[in-house]
């Protein structure tokens, strides 16, 4: 088990060099992106444009033996255009389900708050179920399948905000910001170059395997406890309105095993808990009015404030 522990952990931090050598200034992001990928769930990047988010997903993308497609969401689109939909084939003069872009093993659902709350809830579907309803006939998507969505905070006009079941499939809201001086030389240095890169490919049976190993990773009651006392406490806050609901726990449960196995150990420690809070918990809490107004800062420094002050105020076990 320590071996193959050490290998996921050495396959992890390949990948973190590797992506961060394209994308500089990725590692962090790349490690919440293999979470959500070895727990079986999806992410959401949120920033201004020209921050790499989508050509972060393509070359994430490129490190996986998968599928991989892209939509660009709009205003204008339909649920079959995410979907697909039944059409006629005059051969054999019946009716046949095409398969729409969703039908892959990694999607980049680029913008995805320019598009209608109908579409929206066409994805929700096969983000929760791993499945597509069209007409009546159920069509599994394939495994593993995994959904990086990007959307711009900025941007008011002709966009629909998520609704809270979609935003709540995500495992982690990741806030993406301006880079610094030192990594803003590195991409001007680094723009021009026509760089080869031979990848190091996951296949989907090891992806497969990663995900039964994240299952067996030990957890001590004593975390179990802890995670339960983070997750109440928000509901306690009093800069928080609604908490986080018990799934929300079950998911810190699943992405702390992930991050135990990606850092090389086979058991959860309570910094497997705080190093996520932030990215787990943003979205899934929804603030008290009074807590917005008192404040002079942008609803990202608020909401962190709001989870530092709850992490901070439970005490973790030794």
């Amino acid at each position: 088990m320590e071996e193959e522990t050490k290998t996921v952990r050495d396959i992890a931090m390949d990948m973190e060099t590797s992506i961060d050598e394209k994308v500089i200034g990725s590692r962090r992001i790349v490690r919440f992106m293999l979470i959500s990928l070895f727990t079986n769930n999806h992410i959401l990047m949120e920033g201004v444009p020209g921050l790499a988010k989508t050509m972060l997903a393509s070359e994430f993308s490129k490190h996986l033996g998968l599928q991989f497609k892209r939509i660009q969401f709009t205003p204008d689109m339909l649920p079959s255009d995410v979907t697909g939909n039944m059409v006629f084939n005059p051969e054999t003069r019946k009716m046949e389900f095409r398969e729409g872009p969703v039908f892959s093993n990694i999607v980049l659902a680029d913008e995805i708050n320019r598009t209608p709350p109908k579409v929206q809830s066409a994805l929700l579907e096969a983000m929760e179920e791993k499945q597509v309803s069209v007409y009546g006939i159920t069509t599994r998507l394939p495994s593993p399948f995994l959904v990086i969505a990007t959307q711009n905070p900025i941007e008011q006009e002709g966009t629909f905000p998520l609704a809270e079941a979609l935003m709540d499939r995500f495992l982690f809201r990741y806030y993406l910001d301006y880079p610094d001086r030192d990594d803003e030389v590195r991409i001007l240095e680094s723009a021009y170059k026509n760089s080869i890169q031979a990848y190091s490919k996951l296949d989907a049976e090891t992806i497969m395997n990663f995900r039964k190993m994240v299952e067996n990773v030990y957890v001590n009651e004593d975390i179990i406890e802890y995670i339960i006392n983070v997750i109440r406490k928000t509901r306690e806050s009093d800069m928080v309105f609604v908490g986080a609901s018990t799934r929300t726990a079950v998911k810190y449960l699943q992405a702390a095993r992930a991050n135990a196995l990606l850092s090389g150990r086979n058991y959860v420690i309570p910094e497997d808990i705080i190093f996520m809070a932030k990215e787990l918990l943003n979205h899934r809490l929804i603030l008290r009015p009074e807590a917005l107004m008192d404040s002079d800062s942008d609803y990202k420094k608020i909401v962190y404030n709001a989870i530092n002050s709850i992490i901070n105020s439970v005490e973790a076990p030794q």
